[in-house]
């Protein structure tokens, strides 16, 4: 009996492979055989394919000390690069700060990511280096300094070396059953998806261990190239849809590179992203001095409609609803923590919203303990958290030092603010988010309404470059 094993990685399809059998008596007979591949099992794994055509550059400069990896694991081809550590210690060291790592790979692949050890990592973040990974569908441009190594050791419990660990940033298409979740969340929130779903994460890996690098300090921008024949003027704005089919917008600004229009998105978490266009025009705005950040916000799912389709722009909100706004406006991932405040029971609408507000430190509550949700939010109290959202946004930075009398006495009721809201008043002022209202007013103690909201996050946003 002649058992013949053909070699592995065959694709489906007729195969001949020539056979040589030698006898005992040292005669040999060589012959071909024909056979056929049905299928290829979708968990096989392919040879290894070292691509040696990966562009690595330093500060724009193209160096060659990178290779890509291409295999497929579980019927998804994954792509990893492999940066050369003496090398890339050698690049930084003379660039010195602020080194832009760009790598760039092109291709197919359902996954790329690139692999460092925790030694390159934390080289990386001394020198406040940014990598860059590009591929043909999506880019991320991650500051390696937002990757926090304390938390990562605290997640795998134990003191360890840093080259045990291997940090995995990675860009990838979802799979079938996260592209189902997608399109069940557009359909339920009647919006139509607009570039592809690509999810962005940063993985640290220990052994067993895998830790999910998935919360930053700063936003960190990731971008989603819009499929040729999309119309830009038609794309919403970006959201993240969370696997138990919840979406929320993140802050999201349409820029064109080479005749190519991208979703530039800045996000302070890490998840599965897609663009979308949801036209919101409410009918009682119209020629309103709100009009257009009412339906901007509206389409961008930061505020929400009130019955059918109306805004009721002049309709005073609760803090509750401002808490809701700001963390919608920010892209905050929301929390679902135990309340901090004695009178914000779980089970609330607003209970989320209100401890990722709490979490991100945009509010405090009272000295009592309470928050007081259902009260009517005053434009000091409304300042007062905008400027605690500008430190966040990275926008209270860029203001000039200054008394914050220089910026409000020319409004004729400044005396009347509350003196712990002043300089955050003075802030929202200088970056010009706040303008007054007729007859030079602030007007802090007065209820704020919906259109006024609507403009302040509008201007918090754009002032901010964030949308």
């Amino acid at each position: 009996i002649l058992q013949i094993r053909p070699k592995t990685g065959l694709s489906a399809g007729t195969h001949t492979e020539t056979v040589t059998f030698t006898a005992d008596n040292g005669i040999s007979e060589s012959f071909e055989v024909s056979f056929t591949v049905n299928s290829v099992p979708s968990n096989s794994t392919t040879p290894e394919k070292l691509d040696t055509s990966i562009d690595v550059l330093i500060n724009g400069k193209v160096e060659s000390f990178g290779k890509a990896i291409t295999t497929n694991i579980a019927g998804q081809t994954v792509t990893t690069v492999i940066l050369d550590q003496d090398k890339l210690i050698e690049r930084i060291a003379d660039e010195g700060l602020s080194t832009v790592v760009t790598i760039q790979v092109n291709g197919n692949s359902d996954k790329i990511k690139v692999d460092l050890n925790g030694q390159m990592v934390k080289l990386m973040i001394d020198n406040l280096t940014i990598l860059a990974l590009h591929t043909d569908k999506a880019t991320y441009t991650l500051p390696i300094d937002q990757i926090d190594l304390d938390f990562v050791s605290e997640q795998i419990g134990k003191s360890i070396n840093l080259l045990d660990i291997t940090f995995q940033v990675e860009i990838s298409l979802p799979t079938a059953d996260m592209i189902k979740i997608v399109e069940n969340a557009a359909k339920i929130g009647n919006f139509t998806i607009v570039s592809p779903t690509i999810n962005f994460t940063v993985k640290a890996v220990y052994g067993d261990v895998i830790v999910d690098v998935s919360a930053f300090k700063d936003y960190v921008v990731r971008t989603i190239a819009i499929p040729e024949g999309v119309d830009p003027n038609k794309i919403t704005t970006g959201v993240v849809v969370e696997m138990d089919g919840t979406v929320r917008h993140v802050p999201t600004q349409i820029i064109q590179v080479d005749k190519t229009y991208h979703a530039k998105i800045s996000s302070l978490t890490n998840s599965m992203y897609t663009v979308v266009w949801n036209p919101i025009i409410f009918s009682d705005v119209d020629k309103h001095w709100a009009e257009e950040a009412a339906n901007d916000m509206g389409s961008r799912m930061v505020i929400n409609r009130v019955g059918t389709d109306s805004f009721n722009p002049n309709q005073n909100i609760t803090r509750a609803e401002f808490a809701e706004i700001i963390v919608r406006g920010l892209g905050l991932k929301l929390e679902n923590s135990v309340t901090p405040f004695t009178d914000v029971r779980q089970s609330e609408w607003y209970s989320s919203s209100i401890n990722t507000a709490y979490l991100y430190q945009l509010i405090s509550g009272y000295e009592d303990g309470t928050f007081r949700p259902n009260d009517l939010i005053t434009r000091e109290q409304a300042m007062y958290i905008i400027a605690k959202a500008m430190e966040i946004t990275g926008l209270k930075e860029k203001l000039l030092t200054q008394p914050a009398g220089e910026w409000i006495s020319s409004f004729e009721d400044a005396a009347s603010a509350s003196q712990w809201t002043k300089e955050s008043i003075a802030d929202a002022v200088q970056a010009g988010i706040i303008i007054g209202r007729p007859n030079e007013l602030l007007a802090p103690k007065a209820y704020l309404t919906r259109a006024e909201v609507a403009v302040m996050i509008q201007r918090l946003l754009k002032k901010s470059d964030l949308v």
